[in-house]
């Protein structure tokens, strides 16, 4: 019977010392229990997919403190960019924590849009952002066509319906059309950059011209606040937030893809009408 009540208050024991140490601020090794969700934006920008369903399940974890967004993008498509950028914004909201950008390598067109929905933006010294500025690309086969004796013939309803089809050339009309389509978007950008930088317009338009700017040089004229390395970046959020000691980092895991996927990634997704926030060389 004594034998029973020592294990019985031993297990209690362990059970006591286990939801202590999950209270606990620090770990071995000068760890904080409390951590940073990593959430990376890499390579060019085609959905939000990904960004939004590593969000819902940070925004689950009670161990989450902050949010330290990884950029290494050159940008990419309008939307995808828009919408991770909201994402960020109502994860911010809801789970009320910092969130900080960095940016590494490129952090430029789309992917700078990313990094404005943070509340501070971190630059590698060397890295490249900026790029303010919309692209549309429209493919046009028209005259190879014609010398092959190849014609198309469209039948619509809507004299825009075909604009920007590879088999004709554009008229006066359609090319007045797109250029104010693409000035709204080019406006929503300059206008979220402003908001969020706190610059004016006005003076904002000066660099929004799809320059690019080094990391040092971004710093100058207000499109980043600091400048530093990733782990910079890391202690800054984890400062931000209040944790002690450093900040264990919180990922989402990847989910694996087979060869034939790898492979076959991006055949099919050749658009005949790009608009896109991307930076171009």
């Amino acid at each position: 019977m004594k034998k029973r009540i020592i294990m019985v208050v031993i297990v209690l024991i362990f059970i006591f010392l286990y939801v202590l140490s999950l209270f606990t601020p620090k770990a071995e090794g000068g760890y904080s229990r409390e951590g940073v969700g990593i959430l990376e934006v890499k390579g060019v920008i085609k959905d939000s997919k990904s960004c939004r369903e590593a969000l819902k399940k940070f925004s689950k974890r009670g161990d989450l403190k902050a949010l330290l967004v990884y950029i290494d993008s050159p940008g990419g498509g309008v939307v995808a960019s828009q919408e991770i950028y909201y994402a960020i914004r109502k994860f911010k909201e809801e789970k009320k924590v910092p969130v900080v950008a960095y940016i590494s390598s490129v952090g430029a067109s789309g992917g700078y849009y990313v990094a404005i929905a943070a509340d501070k933006i971190m630059s590698a010294p060397g890295a490249i952002t900026g790029s303010i500025g919309v692209i549309a690309e429209f493919p046009a086969f028209y005259e190879l066509l014609k010398k092959i004796g190849i014609r198309f013939r469209v039948f619509k309803k809507g004299k825009f319906k075909d604009v920007g089809s590879p088999f004709r050339d554009m008229t006066e009309e359609e090319k007045t059309y797109i250029d104010e389509l693409i000035e709204d978007i080019y406006m929503q950008f300059v206008e979220t950059v402003a908001e969020r930088r706190g610059l004016k317009k006005e003076d904002l338009k000066e660099w929004a011209e799809g320059r690019i700017f080094t990391g040092r040089q971004a710093k100058e004229i207000g499109l980043v606040d600091s400048l530093g390395t990733y782990e910079d970046a890391l202690s800054w959020v984890g400062k931000l937030a209040g944790i002690k000691g450093k900040p264990k980092e919180i990922k989402v895991p990847k989910k694996k893809r087979g060869l034939l996927h790898r492979l076959l990634e991006g055949i099919f997704d050749i658009p005949l009408f790009k608009l896109e926030y991307k930076m171009v060389f």
